[in-house]
């Protein structure tokens, strides 16, 4: 049974990792970006040059950002995320950190709920939307914090330009996070991939790193990706459903 199987390859494994996408997320009620009825689906996507056009006017940024009837599509999804709870595959991944079996989440999501779920170990690959950046020195505060009475807000350590935490199209991944991901790819020997279609890099390249180095990956997913066909085991189902079943086996190993 594909269960006993993935129990088995994560327990015999010294450093197991989770890479997690929006399908966990959408068993919290979140809408996706893509796909039937996602916000891009409805909307269309946003801007690929988002990052320079940033660059370009952060006041003008900042005063779209700040304005909650700018944008009533997105406005709604906000919305969706702010009521959101962490569902069961979230608390899943906090009770095998727990154990001292899953060494670190990367996490392509940035709607907070591995945070609110407890997580220790979290790189948070797109950022996260409830916290703004420096781009300069990449330091972060939380985004209900930080003081916006003089636009565009400017680092208090730096003097760099304050952003929001979310990765924008355009914009590079913060290097700090960037060389977490791959240094946690590279101790990897078992990749548990849950909710992912596993197509949008450089997330993508990690269960193919993991592969390539003699690693085993677990694919908890409701639908077939580009990654099932590599996947020494395959639970296709709800993530909330198969990942707290695992961590049951686990217990009992």
């Amino acid at each position: 049974m594909a269960l006993e199987k993935a129990a088995e390859l994560v327990s015999g494994s010294g450093y197991v990792v989770a890479l997690v996408g929006a399908g966990l997320s959408a068993e919290s009620g979140i809408p996706t970006f893509r796909g039937t009825g996602g916000l891009w689906t409805r909307v269309g996507e946003p801007s690929m040059n988002g990052y320079e056009q940033f660059l370009r006017d952060p006041i003008r940024w900042w005063e779209h950002q700040l304005d909650p009837g700018a944008d009533p599509a997105r406005t709604e999804f906000r919305e969706a995320i702010d009521s959101a709870e962490p569902n069961a595959g979230h608390y899943a991944l906090v009770r095998m950190e727990r154990l001292g079996i899953l060494k670190m989440t990367i996490t392509q999501n940035v709607d907070n709920l591995h945070v609110r779920a407890g997580v220790a170990n979290l790189v948070e690959i797109h950022g996260n939307r409830t916290k703004v950046r420096c781009i300069g020195c990449e330091m972060r505060w939380l985004r209900e914090s930080f003081d916006y009475a003089k636009l565009p807000p400017l680092c208090p350590d730096c003097g760099s330009l304050v952003k929001g935490d979310t990765v924008m199209f355009g914009e590079p991944i913060p290097p700090s996070v960037i060389d977490a991901c791959f240094r946690e790819t590279a101790l990897c020997d078992c990749m548990i991939v849950c909710g992912t279609s596993a197509t949008v890099f450089p997330a993508a390249s990690f269960p193919r790193m993991v592969k390539e180095n003699g690693g085993t990956l677990i694919e908890a997913n409701p639908n077939p990706t580009p990654l099932s066909e590599s996947a020494d085991v395959v639970l296709r189902g709800p993530t909330g459903e198969y990942l707290p079943e695992l961590v049951n086996r686990l217990e009992r190993l």
